[in-house]
């Protein structure tokens, strides 16, 4: 043991090739464009069963985050790179390789101990042990590390983006139902003022123009409903893909005005998005291991020193493995390259740019990802004005209905203000429902871009409580 404390002693004292990891620099805006002044607290801290009040949402994100496919294969993404950091950590430790083999032959008379046949019996364990000089060993081990860390990352970024697709489509099938109800409720309208002017007809008191025309905006409104129902079934489907399930029927909860939408958004400090958005820390992740990688070839330039060793025997029988028939070796190699020509120098030059596009992406992550969150957050209010005036026009439109139903019941207006008024209640009604959709579409987006949910890392966790 005392011939290798030399090399054991070099290896305890050496240091890695290659630079050492450190983020680059990015310059986060104090705050957000959105904001008053800059705050610690953000939207994105809740966990989504407290951002999305309802029930039924709720039990649905719950399923999509245990069976939906994406989250699964991603999980089993986390398992193959925990695998193939092991494997890299296996490189760490001595290997072994036992052996064994029986024969028979005939030999020269010339050899020693003279010819003739007998039988061979061999048995032993060979040893082999890279010792890490360099720190290209350490190097594969950041690397695969970072891999490994990475594909943490995607999952959670999964499992974000996940629930984000599962409230999203949710509204949608709020804002379909609200629709639908909607255009029930103009046909039933229509219905009324149709089979008022019919009856004025029959009694000679209108025209047929008057009944054609209030037939045809019955109609009108009638054929919507069908198409809405087709897209509801069309949305439900999309919700049991989503969700790991064959296509069925999907709970609810609350109507759509009935989601609740806080009136302020926190958005917290903008430096803390790099901590908070998965996709950042993945793409960090990844420029860790394209950081590690230059090491590994700046060690390629030197010999790799190994310790090999040798245990067994080789005897005519069994019982002579490890008596006379013992054998042992046990050394040590260095081995270094030459003659490549240009080969560790291109080698190095490949991770090098590697390096570089991992950084460039990185930093247009970050980038983006501001520009998205202040976007986010300009939307989330201009909406709110947007569908407080859509309020205001639609309760205009329904006094007008109202009004101009008295009058022409009175006898003091045409067909026409009626079949008006109605037809701008009902695009008024649809814009209305389409503003709230909006809205809470916008929170999704702006929860998912503040990396909502970032601090559960436990896929157990993302269930509802």
């Amino acid at each position: 043991m005392k011939y290798l404390a030399l090399p054991l002693l070099a290896l305890a004292t050496s240091c890695a090739l290659g630079p050492n990891y450190r983020r680059p620099q990015v310059e986060a805006p104090v705050q957000w464009n959105a904001q008053a002044q800059a705050e610690a607290a953000s939207l994105a801290d809740q966990p989504w069963w407290a951002v999305f009040g309802d029930p039924s949402l709720k039990l649905l994100i719950g399923q999509a985050l245990a069976n939906n496919y994406d989250v699964r294969t991603a999980v089993q993404r986390v398992e193959e790179y925990r695998a193939r950091a092991g494997v890299e950590r296996s490189d760490y430790l001595p290997a072994l390789t036992p052996g064994a083999g029986v024969g028979r032959g005939h030999s020269s008379p010339y050899t020693a101990g003279g010819g003739g046949i007998g039988n061979s019996i061999n048995a032993q364990v060979a040893l082999s042990w890279e010792l890490d000089l360099w720190g290209r060993l350490r190097r594969l081990n950041e690397a695969a590390k970072a891999q490994y860390l990475a594909s943490q990352e995607f999952r959670s970024g999964v499992y974000l983006a996940t629930a984000a697709q599962v409230a999203q489509a949710y509204f949608e099938l709020r804002a379909l139902d609200a629709q639908l109800a909607i255009a029930r409720s103009t046909t039933q309208a229509f219905q009324e003022i149709y089979d008022l002017f019919n009856q004025r007809f029959q009694g000679g008191a209108a025209s047929r123009l008057e009944t054609a025309r209030a037939e045809a905006a019955l109609a009108s409104a009638a054929a919507f409903i069908p198409d809405l129902e087709r897209q509801i079934q069309a949305k439900e489907n999309a919700l049991s893909y989503l969700v790991g399930r064959n296509p069925g029927p999907i709970p609810r909860g609350g109507d759509l005005q009935a989601q609740p939408l806080p009136p302020v958004i926190p958005a917290g400090l903008p430096s803390a998005l790099l901590e908070r958005r998965p996709d950042l820390r993945e793409a960090e992740q990844r420029l860790v291991a394209a950081n590690a990688a230059i090491g590994v070839a700046q060690a390629n330039y030197f010999p790799i020193l190994s310790i090999t060793g040798l245990l067994g025997g080789v005897a005519p029988h069994v019982n002579q493995l490890f008596g006379s028939g013992r054998e042992w070796m046990i050394g040590a190699g260095l081995n270094g390259p030459a003659l490549q020509g240009l080969r560790l120098r291109d080698q190095k030059a490949v991770v090098v740019a590697q390096w570089e596009q991992a950084r460039t992406h990185y930093e247009a992550a970050v980038t983006g990802a501001f520009g998205e969150v202040s976007t986010l957050l300009v939307a989330y209010q201009k909406l709110a004005e947007v569908e407080t005036q859509q309020a205001r026009a639609v309760a205009a439109y329904q006094e007008a209905v109202a009004l101009a139903t008295m009058r022409y019941r009175a006898g003091l207006s045409s067909y026409v203000e009626v079949l008006e008024a109605q037809q701008q209640l009902f695009p008024a009604q649809n814009s209305l429902s389409q503003a709230r959709l909006n809205r809470l579409v916008s929170l999704v987006q702006l929860y998912k871009a503040l990396g909502g949910g970032w601090n559960l890392q436990d896929p157990g966790a993302w269930s509802a409580p």
